[in-house]
């Protein structure tokens, strides 16, 4: 028996949660109707003629206007329905802030405190390449140092993040690439880190050291291939070296305000609004209120919701950095003479989002309702505590990796197809729907699924705080268990 909800009084659509068929009758909301055509889970349903270049009316919110006439009953999609986004928009600073009114708690967590004062919720031992020409070699001594030293008894992981980047590159390339890697070099969840260079690379590790600043030089140690007779050799002594002052490193209770969330979604679909997306919000709220950081991401899927995040920025500065934040991507996508609004994706659309209005009113949700207080640029790092905005694209890899970058010690990615990717921080993965999470239960950490069955938002809430305190202590995420760990530094110019 098909089942529908109405997510906002307003709407003028239902989403389907059961599916139904072709002249079946349905009640949503008092509402009598009868389905024109077999409609699938996470399908809109039209509650209402709505008429040809009307609004579609879901989240509260226009989500596209109708190509066509729709009846009450008939399923609204891309075959009826069409974005209402242009390209670059002035936009008028009025704020609509919202009061958290959330208690604040004993919210604790156990961490590793940094000497710089920084916390992890892993330790790691990482190799990082100045450039892609050693990734061979950073993967030959992290091979040799793990079966020689047995390093698993004592830390969280050995990793070697590759990459293709650290030469041939120019521009605003060559210093994103210089930036995240001291990004990498610099994150609480390294308990120590090689960086290894070539020696011939644009990306010297003389001007690496100066980007990175301060720095352990116990814990922190450099290699040049070309200035050693065996760099393998070197290389594992080096690893060796760095693990030694941190293998007796220990977790020690801190404060929940310095847990740094980063707020991601991939493989989106017409429930993500409904369940995922607004848990994650929720925690980012309370998250917030306990004096933490949370980071929204993922520019081009702003777009169609901008507005609302706009209303929440804490002054005029953040507001005007707001905008240069989407009007810049915008512009990026019109330089190389792309579609600004070429989204949502196959499988996006299979999962019933039609439009890039509809993915981002969806999207959005993940960041709450808390203030914006800063915006951030790509791999810049977390100044003001509190919800904040970051610049990346939408691609899952870069994005979480920029994330990361900025200081996010986890990552919450949500997602309704399910993906088995994970960052170089931990990566949780939260299903939309319980499916999915009984099907790929080796991907997904977290279902938000329940919510379609009875759970309250209150009850879900509790459960994810706690589950995430687990993960924060040590607790392991599915990409973990699997050893899905990697880095994607995000390029917009040319190769030499």
């Amino acid at each position: 028996m098909a089942k529908f909800i109405k997510i906002n009084p307003n709407d003028n659509v239902a989403v389907c949660i059961e599916a139904g068929t072709k002249g079946e009758a349905v009640t949503i909301n008092n509402q009598h109707l009868v389905l024109t055509d077999d409609i699938s889970v996470g399908y809109k349903l039209a509650l209402r003629v709505i008429e040809v270049n009307t609004n579609v009316i879901k989240y509260g919110a226009p989500i596209g206007h109708a190509t066509q006439t729709i009846q009450p009953g008939e399923t609204v999609h891309v075959h009826n329905l069409k974005t209402n986004l242009s390209s670059t928009i002035e936009y008028s600073f009025q704020q609509k802030q919202n009061e958290l009114n959330i208690e604040k708690q004993d919210l604790t967590f156990n961490g590793y405190v940094r000497s710089n004062g920084k916390t992890g919720i892993r330790n790691e031992l990482w190799i990082v390449p100045t450039v892609g020409c050693v990734n061979g070699q950073a993967q030959q001594i992290i091979d040799i140092f793990k079966r020689e030293s047995n390093p698993l008894e004592s830390i969280d992981a050995v990793e070697v993040f590759k990459h293709n980047y650290g030469c041939s590159q120019l521009g605003d390339d060559h210093v994103n690439t210089q930036k995240a890697l001291a990004a990498l070099i610099n994150h609480p969840n390294a308990g120590g880190v090689l960086m290894l260079g070539l020696g011939c690379e644009n990306n010297q590790i003389s001007q690496m050291k100066a980007i990175i600043g301060e720095y352990d030089t116990a814990r922190v140690k450099f290699l040049a291939a070309q200035d050693v007779e065996d760099e393998i050799e070197e290389g594992v002594k080096l690893l060796n070296e760095i693990f030694q002052e941190m293998k007796n490193d220990r977790r020690q209770p801190v404060p929940g305000s310095e847990l740094n969330v980063g707020l991601k979604c991939g493989g989106s679909d017409g429930f993500s609004g409904i369940t995922a997306n607004p848990l994650v919000g929720a925690f980012s709220d309370f998250l917030v209120a306990q004096g933490g950081t949370t980071i929204l991401t993922e520019v081009p899927e702003m777009f169609g919701a901008e507005t609302l995040l706009m209303e929440r920025a804490k002054d005029r500065t953040v507001f005007d950095k707001t905008v240069n934040l989407i009007n810049d991507f915008k512009e990026y996508y019109l330089q190389h003479n792309l579609p600004v609004y070429e989204n949502p994706s196959p499988g996006n659309k299979s999962g019933g989002i039609s439009t890039l209005d509809d993915k981002s009113l969806g999207c959005t949700q993940k960041g709450g309702t808390a203030t914006v207080v800063d915006v951030l640029k790509y791999a810049e790092p977390i100044k003001t505590k509190g919800l904040n905005l970051l610049s990346s694209p939408g691609n899952d890899l870069i994005a979480s990796s920029a994330l990361g970058f900025s200081g996010c010690q986890l990552i919450l990615f949500t997602t309704g197809r399910g993906t088995p990717f994970g960052s170089f921080v931990p990566t949780m993965k939260i299903s939309t729907n319980t499916a999915l999470s009984e099907k790929k239960s080796n991907w997904i950490d977290f279902n938000a699924g329940s919510l379609l069955t009875g759970k309250t938002m209150e009850q879900l809430l509790e459960e994810f705080i706690q589950f995430i305190i687990e993960v924060a202590n040590g607790k392991k995420l599915k990409h973990e268990e699997s050893g899905f760990k990697e880095i994607s530094i995000f390029k917009t110019g040319v190769t030499l």
